[in-house]
């Protein structure tokens, strides 16, 4: 009798470490890796998207999610037609042109709904409107931005000169350039904390100039779309959270910030980072228009499209619709 209890006690034991397995692989198969490539250094810009690992959004919706960041060099875009990035974040304009010249990206949520960007000079410059700025020199990331300015200074008649900088805003403290194209989130603040106040700069917001194009959005390839659709709308679903909750939680999210900092050994100012949280969440609320968070607005798209024209021209490009270019992910 010993004998049969004993072996039932082994069979039981043997089922419950198969279930066991069992359930577990099933669990792991449920969690589908994406590789989220943000389109710049750590920073608060991407604070949501810390959030949302932290803080299991992601899990709940069935995937394993690994954040790799670009750099100066690399290019989220870059990763993602190379297959090393599922999706990535970056400037819709510069996806429109991804688009434009045969890339078949999609965007599948649309984070900023308004313009940070904007020009600023020096009061004692005496450059206070757009007509000042003709022959002046701006300074301009290498790593491109430029529609904006470009269809800017086609609308007001004006050129200037652009000198390409990495990432400082050093040349234009030295008035090495007369101009400089700042993010209101970062160097904008940037400034600031060099000793220069707000009550002695000029500032030319784009938004104030019919060139209010919202930038930070949600791409990835038309083919995953269609393969991996689920895990693209968990993925959205996920960040929207993740920024809601950095939201109500923004001292925490700047922990999580100044974290991601530290392990990518860059150095860090807290009421900067701060600074940038509130202005990006800014960025994000849709104000007066008539669309939720997330959505692309269509006549948004059109205006950009606009404006990619300006600054390209036509010539050597694909045009596309905006339900080619905008395919919010359906889930199950």
């Amino acid at each position: 009798m010993k004998r049969f209890t004993y072996s039932y006690r082994c069979i039981a034991l043997l089922m419950g470490l198969a279930f066991l397995l069992f359930g577990w692989n099933n669990c792991l198969a449920q969690n589908e890796r994406l590789v989220f490539t943000p389109h710049w250094i750590p920073q608060a810009q991407f604070a949501g998207y810390y959030v949302a690992q932290d803080q299991g959004f992601y899990q709940e919706e069935g995937l394993d999610v690994d954040i790799q960041h670009s750099t100066a060099n690399i290019a989220s875009l870059d990763l993602l037609k190379q297959g090393k990035a599922d999706v990535v974040s970056t400037f819709m304009l510069d996806a429109i042109g991804q688009r434009a010249s045969g890339v078949p990206l999609v965007n599948i949520g649309q984070l900023s709904q308004h313009s940070a960007l904007l020009m600023v000079t020096k009061k004692k410059s005496g450059i206070d409107s757009p007509q000042k700025l003709h022959n002046k020199k701006l300074g301009i990331w290498s790593s491109g931005f430029e529609d904006v300015p470009l269809a800017f200074m086609q609308e007001h008649g004006i050129r200037m000169d652009l000198v390409r900088i990495l990432q400082t805003v050093n040349l234009f403290l030295v008035d090495g350039v007369d101009a400089l194209l700042v993010m209101y989130y970062n160097e904008y603040d940037q400034i600031n904390n060099c000793g220069i106040d707000e009550n002695e700069l000029n500032t030319f917001f784009f938004s104030d100039y019919n060139l209010d194009i919202p930038e930070d959005g949600l791409y990835c390839l038309e083919d995953s779309l269609n393969s991996k659709g689920d895990a693209y709308a968990g993925f959205l679903k996920a960040t929207l959270k993740g920024w809601e909750y950095a939201n109500q939680h923004r001292e925490y999210a700047i922990d999580l910030v100044i974290g991601e900092m530290n392990k990518a050994h860059l150095p860090n100012n807290r009421v900067h980072q701060r600074w940038m949280l509130e202005k990006v969440l800014e960025m994000m609320n849709p104000g007066e228009k008539k669309v939720k968070k997330g959505e692309l607005l269509k006549t948004d798209f059109v205006r950009a499209m606009e404006v990619f024209e300006m600054a390209k021209g036509t010539q050597g490009h694909q045009t596309f619709e905006f339900e080619q270019f905008y395919k919010s992910p359906k889930g199950k």
